[in-house]
C-alpha cells in the first residue's frame, strides 16, 4: 500500500441504531466512507471507544474478534449482527511500541476481549467485509482530557505505518433527555450550544479549551451526565493528527433523539 500518512478521525457510534435506521443521516455518511472520504484502505485500524475503560492503557490481541452487543432494549436483530475483523498482534506490539517510547507503561493486553459497538457499529457500515485488522485502546475515564490529548499525540506515529486511528463516542451524549419519537427533529437548546461551542473551539483550533470543556463549560454535567467516556475519544483523535498542529474539519453534521450529537469531524496534520 505504499507511504499513505492516514488522518484521524472521530465518529459516532449510536444510538447502535444508525446501523439499522435508513432515516438517519448519519447512516448514510457512514455508509458513504470508501466513496467520499477515505478510498484510501488502511493496513490496520485502531479504534478509540468509550466503551472500554481500564486503569491502564490495554489493548487486545486476539485471532478473530468476537461481537460484543453491550447495549440493551434494541430490537432483536440488532443483537444478530456480527463483525469478525481480524485482529493483529503486530499493530498491538507498534502500539505498545511508541506508546512505551513516549514514556507510558507497557501495555496490558487483553487476549479474550472482542470489540464493543463503540468499535464495530461504524466499521460494520466503513468496512462492512471486516477484512481489515483491527485492535481496540482503552480509555481511562478517572483521568482527565489532557491525559487522554497527549495518549493521541503518542500514538501520531502510527498514521506513517498504514495505521487509521478512529476515535468514537459523541460531542453530547445524554441518554437521559432524549426523546425516542422525536416528530420534528427538535435539538434540546443546552445541546445544540454544547455542541456549537464544540464546533467552533474545533474549527479555530483552540483545543486546550476542548480538553478542559468538560470541567468548564456550562452545559457539560448536560451533555456528559454519564461521564467523560464519549468525549475522550475525541480528544485522542485530535491528538493522534499531531495535537496542537492538528487542523479540524466537520465531515457530517446531525441530531439524533434530541440530545444526540452525530458531529463527525476529521483531523489532518499542518507539519
Amino acid at each position: 500500500m505504499g507511504k499513505e500518512v492516514f488522518d484521524t478521525f472521530f465518529l459516532i457510534h449510536g444510538a447502535p441504531l444508525v446501523l439499522i435506521d435508513d432515516t438517519l443521516p448519519a447512516r448514510t455518511f457512514l455508509k458513504s466512507w470508501r466513496e467520499k472520504i477515505l478510498p484510501e484502505k488502511p493496513k490496520y485500524i485502531l479504534v478509540v471507544s468509550g466503551h472500554w475503560e481500564t486503569n491502564e492503557p490495554s489493548i487486545n490481541v486476539v485471532d478473530r474478534h468476537e461481537t460484543i452487543h453491550d447495549f440493551e432494549d434494541f430490537p432483536p436483530e440488532m443483537y444478530e449482527l456480527q463483525y469478525p475483523a481480524p485482529g493483529s498482534k503486530e499493530l498491538a506490539t507498534m502500539v505498545n511500541d511508541v506508546l512505551v517510547a513516549a514514556g507510558y507503561k507497557p501495555l496490558h493486553v487483553d487476549t479474550k476481549r472482542g470489540l464493543d459497538h463503540g468499535a464495530w457499529v461504524p466499521l460494520m457500515q466503513m468496512y462492512p467485509e471486516a477484512d481489515v485488522p483491527v485492535c481496540q485502546l482503552s480509555i481511562q475515564s478517572h483521568e482527565n482530557g489532557t491525559y487522554h490529548f497527549n495518549l493521541g499525540k503518542a500514538l501520531a506515529p502510527l498514521r506513517e505505518q498504514g495505521v487509521l486511528i478512529v476515535g468514537t463516542g459523541s460531542v453530547t451524549h445524554n441518554m437521559e433527555s432524549l426523546i425516542v419519537n422525536n416528530v420534528g427533529g427538535t435539538v434540546a437548546p443546552w445541546a445544540l450550544e454544547f455542541d456549537n461551542w464544540v464546533k467552533d473551539a474545533l474549527l479555530n483550533g483552540r483545543y486546550d479549551e476542548v480538553n478542559e470543556a468538560l470541567e468548564k463549560h456550562p452545559h457539560a454535567q448536560m451533555a456528559h451526565p454519564d461521564g467523560p467516556v464519549h468525549f475522550y475519544p475525541l480528544l485522542a483523535a485530535i491528538g493522534a493528527a499531531g495535537g496542537e498542529k492538528a487542523k479540524a474539519e466537520l465531515i457530517h453534521h446531525s441530531f439524533s433523539r434530541h440530545t444526540i450529537s452525530y458531529a463527525n469531524y476529521r483531523f489532518r496534520s499542518t507539519e
